[in-house]
């Protein structure tokens, strides 16, 4: 064993191993002897198994004893209950101090994973649970591959990390699918908020040769593995092709990678020229091309910030800082919601799904409340004609969600959630019509993004029980709830709130009652930083490619009309009532809502003419660079600001926010990692955000 991998086995002390356990299978109809891997932990699902330095060795050792024999026919792996693996043990790679350790763990695991692709004998992976990364790769080296139909999440998840599939998956996957596929594994779907494939899509991908039911899926997959050893089933695969498919795309990802990041991680376009050179290398020189990627991204600030975000929402997310004791919280057995908009129909979906009870929908028509609980039902039956849900939970669903023109319907809902227009009268009133009927227990919450929850419970009898409940568009794909107390919310309704966050199954923050809380204070102050370049006189498509180098999901002014800039002013407007010092009113932005304008782009994705007409300021144009630097600082100024004041526990809190409300890549670890990594923090807060750990970021 070379000195680098034994010193970055030491880095791994803490490693829960994974264990290979192989036993003998005597296959049916006689197709001979197959030793079978068994992948385990010893711990159950809720800790997978993963690959540290002693897995990666545990699992060789089982291998040449495989190897050494002559009396077996196949070497099949497969996983514990419900995980198959997912991947490389990450707990040590912070410890890594430099790159000659780096190079070694990713060595090892291409001279162990290699072999099951090099025995005399077909080796095949029975993927009967969760595999990403590493996990799939192991399946990847095999000659062949069965899947459960029950596997509810596979994925090469490395991009978004930070890293690249560095164990065989950028040469191996490629070459067995074709780029195209490969590359929306690789790339694609790691950058759509790590987008996983069910068992069933990774078998239509090719991935997999064979899929077969959870119930008896091992016995099923050993009947296929004796038939593919005794010849009479024969695995047929597409022809890969390696012609001008494979360069359009690989020539597509880099556009998309360059489109979305901008240069500012290095890992996806690594992985995409790995994936660009597997069509001409061999095997060892993928696998080593693989090394050296691993090598230098390994030691790179992206990957550090990546894993501080990936624990953030792995751990953090999971214990919520301030939550009260969740046994506090009071049982929920109906929901009500007040409105049947847009955003209401998204509520009551998500509330009859996760918390299956009955969800009950108000509003002052007739026609708009049969609109929202029509949208609800058809979104019910999108979910059935893509296979999310069967027939029966169809009806179930539907049956749930029902609308009401009295709030009579909230008299026995224990949780009622308003979400109708952004004015406080309003809010104060429908509140006040709500708890006329509801039992004095009955949690209050509001979607507001911006107006205070204290002022909006202040006109009630029991103002304790009213909550901040802010979802984030579209609901049900950002996973941030933003759980606001108020002066008088009590514990027992913050529990309930927190309860009812998990069964959501949202990344819920306790935010203090503060001005737009935390994510769109940050981002009004980082769209106003931009618009108030516009003001001064700077082209609107300068000021808004000037924060490009962060590598943000979109651009200031997309974002702008994806809020609607009637929305973006109401909180611009709220914030600056605030606090008047940092935060603008753009002149420019209330013309664009004067003339009723609600989209900033044309359909070519240039800016309307007409909208650019009134995006025309002074006479003192900034350069990029300086308005990214002015936003930055505003930013550190105001985090600074709310974590004096308490809004959130910690900077990891704004983070987290950031990252799993708005969309923050990992790889800039939320804001303050990469405010503390440019100097930014120290240079206008006089410290670093993350101080005690001077060699994170």
């Amino acid at each position: 064993m070379s000195t680098a991998l034994e010193e970055a086995r030491e880095l791994f002390k803490d490693e829960v191993v994974t264990k290979a356990i192989s036993r003998d299978i005597e296959l049916p109809y006689g197709a001979g002897t197959a030793v079978l891997i068994t992948l385990d932990n010893g711990h159950d699902h809720t800790r997978p198994n993963t690959f540290g330095p002693g897995g990666l060795l545990a699992l060789d050792a089982e291998i040449e004893a495989a190897r050494a024999r002559k009396d077996i026919v196949a070497v099949a792996v497969t996983g514990k209950p419900f995980i198959f693996a997912v991947g490389a043990d990450l707990s040590g790679v912070p410890a890594i101090q430099n790159r000659e350790q780096a190079l070694a763990i990713g060595k090892l695991g291409h001279d162990v994973f290699r072999k099951l692709g090099e025995l005399d004998v077909p080796t095949f992976a029975l993927i009967n649970g969760a595999a990403m990364g590493g996990g799939v790769e192991v399946g990847l080296h095999c000659t062949y591959r069965t899947i459960s139909s029950g596997v509810p999440a596979l994925a090469l998840p490395e991009t978004f990390l930070g890293l690249v599939p560095g164990w065989g998956g950028t040469y191996l996957l490629p070459n067995l699918i074709g780029a195209e596929k490969a590359l929306k594994v690789i790339i694609e779907n790691p950058l759509a908020q790590n987008k996983m494939l069910k068992g069933s899509q990774a078998f239509e991908l090719g991935i997999a040769d064979a899929i077969f039911e959870p119930a008896d899926f091992v016995e099923e997959s050993l009947r296929w593995v004796a038939g593919v050893v005794k010849g009479e089933v024969t695995v047929e695969r597409p022809a890969v092709d390696k012609g001008e498919a494979w360069d359009n795309a690989v020539n597509m990802a880099r556009f998309v990678v360059e489109g979305k990041l901008h240069g500012a991680a290095p890992a996806p376009a690594r992985a995409v020229e790995l994936v660009a050179e597997a069509k001409t290398r061999t095997r060892d020189e993928g696998f080593a091309a693989e090394d050296e990627a691993l090598a230098d991204l390994i030691m790179s600030p992206e990957l550090k910030a990546g894993l501080y975000a990936f624990d953030l929402v792995q751990k953090r997310a999971k214990r919520p800082a301030g939550a009260p004791d969740k046994s506090l919280a009071r049982k929920v057995t109906k929901v009500g919601v007040v409105g049947a908009g847009l955003m209401a129909g998204q509520l009551a979906l998500l509330f009859a799904r996760r918390l299956d009870v009955p969800v009950v929908m108000t509003d002052l028509d007739q026609e708009r409340l049969d609109k929202g609980v029509a949208y609800v039902h058809g979104e019910v039956d999108k979910l059935l004609k893509k296979g999310r849900v069967n027939q029966d939970k169809a009806n179930h669903l539907k049956a749930l969600v029902t609308g009401s023109l009295t709030k009579d319907a909230f008299s026995d809902a224990d949780f009622v959630i308003e979400a109708v227009f952004e004015k406080m009268e309003i809010k104060q009133q429908v509140f006040a019509e709500v708890e006329a009927v509801v039992s004095p227990e009955a949690v209050l919450a509001t979607n507001t993004s911006s107006l205070s929850i204290t002022e909006m419970a202040s006109k009630l009898k029991h103002p304790e029980r009213v909550v901040g409940f802010h979802f984030f568009n579209p609901v049900a794909v950002l996973p941030l709830l933003e759980i606001i107390r108020g002066e008088k919310t009590d514990d027992a309704s913050l529990a309930t709130a927190f309860t009812v966050a998990k069964k959501l199954k949202k990344t819920a923050v306790l935010c203090k009652d503060a001005p737009a809380f935390v994510v769109n204070r940050l981002l009004t102050l980082f769209m106003g930083e931009v618009l108030g370049a516009v003001s001064e006189g700077t082209e609107p498509e300068v000021a808004d490619r000037a924060v490009a180098p962060l590598g943000l999901p979109m651009s200031p002014l997309m974002l702008l009309q994806l809020v609607g800039p009637a929305v973006a002013l109401h909180v611009s407007e709220t914030l600056h009532g605030a606090f008047p010092d940092r935060f603008a009113v753009s002149p420019e932005l209330g013309e664009v809502v004067k003339e009723g304008k609600t989209a900033i782009f044309a359909p070519d994705f240039s800016i309307d003419p007409e909208v650019k007409k009134l995006l025309v300021g002074g006479d003192k144009p900034s350069t990029e660079p300086e308005i990214l630097d002015r936003a930055l600082r505003a930013l550190a100024k105001e985090i600074g600001i709310m974590l004096d004041e308490g809004v959130v526990a910690e900077a990891a809190d704004i983070d987290l926010c950031l990252i799993t409300g708005a969309g923050w890549p990992f790889h800039t670890g939320g804001i303050t990692p990469y405010l503390d990594k440019v100097g930014v923090s120290e240079a206008v807060n006089g410290k670093r955000f993350h101080e005690g750990d001077p060699k994170a970021f």
